[in-house]
């Protein structure tokens, strides 16, 4: 089983680490410093306290890898239409494309019960170009539950979790799906495989919708924005609405906003992926979290007054900070 991690920053680093030490027939798409220094002296993971490196085959150029049974994709959501050209070498006959992208993901609709199978999304996919240069026959869902992050270029430190969702978009326990999973599991990491993945991408999605541009905005941390009277009341409008707009879709949410907001303020003084990537001047995945719900509102008819106005705040605070 060749698996090809591409994007190999905090996230797809852990996994790539995990994949190696358990022997897997694995490569590396990465960049830059990063990419020079696992070249040079291996990918380093620290967890709990202990530190380990592997040898990797890592490269910037996908043709050097060839085809491959599995890509892993870990970029942030508006780096993959971009890219999808180039990666086309990784991509054979048999290849799976499993989507760790944070939001809504571009194949959403596919294989989905009712009158919207099909529809797609271009506040995810502008131009189709994953519908079509992909091919949502060959995606297998993925939620992304651990955090970490880059150090220093080649050494990532991992902070909490190890869970990898697996999911078919019609909530089969297919053979690839399954495969993965077990090399995951080899690995030790939890890889369930789940026949309604969506009702776990939008309990994940309910937080980042909600808190990520709040506190890009007021540069508050979680356990602030979550229990500040003013904050709190504009996460769960937003929250609402996400859930209006799920429901609707046949979602089903096994907590209820309270609790999932309550859940953000236990975590504590985290910044966001959003408030991070401003301050280091890095475009925010604005469209993939809160601009992909906007138009699933628009879909299902869902008025979205709150999202609507924290999402024209968010989109103005990125061009003023010159990352739109």
């Amino acid at each position: 089983m060749k698996i090809c991690i591409f994007g190999a920053g905090a996230i797809g680093g852990y996994m790539g680490v995990k994949l190696a030490q358990a022997g897997a027939d694995l490569s590396l798409v990465a960049r830059g410093p990063h990419l020079a220094a696992m070249k040079e002296k291996g990918l380093t993971l620290i967890e709990e306290g202990e530190t380990v490196t592997v040898p990797v085959t890592a490269s910037d150029d996908p043709a050097d890898l060839g085809e491959q049974d599995y890509i892993i994709v870990t970029l942030k959501a508006h780096s993959v239409p971009p890219v999808v050209d180039k990666m086309q070498p990784l991509i054979g006959e048999n290849t799976t494309i499993v989507s760790g992208v944070n939001g809504v993901p571009w194949w959403y609709f596919h294989k989905l019960d009712g009158p919207l199978e099909g529809t797609r999304l271009a506040s995810v996919d502008p131009g189709d170009a994953q519908w079509n240069g992909f091919g949502p026959d060959r995606v297998l869902g993925c939620v992304v539950y651990p955090a970490a992050e880059v150090v220093e270029p080649g050494t990532i430190k991992h902070i909490e979790g190890n869970r990898f969702s697996l999911g078919e978009p019609d909530g089969s326990k297919s053979e690839r799906a399954m495969a993965l999973s077990k090399a995951l599991s080899a690995a030790g990491l939890k890889a369930p495989v789940r026949p309604r993945l969506r009702d776990e991408i939008w309990v994940k999605l309910w937080g980042n919708l909600s808190f990520n541009p709040i506190s890009a905005l007021t540069h508050a941390t979680l356990d602030v924005l979550c229990t500040d009277p003013g904050t709190r009341a504009v996460a769960k409008g937003m929250m609402l609405e996400a859930q209006e707009i799920a429901e609707k879709l046949g979602v089903k949410f096994p907590i209820d906003v309270e609790k999932r907001i309550d859940g953000g303020a236990a975590v504590g003084a985290h910044r966001t992926s959003m408030l991070q990537d401003l301050d280091q001047g890095r475009p925010m995945e604005i469209d993939a979290l809160v601009g992909s719900v906007q138009e699933l509102g628009r879909v299902t008819e869902t008025p979205t007054l709150t999202i609507d106005t924290v999402l024209a705040l968010i989109r103005l605070r990125a061009k003023t900070a010159g990352l739109a």
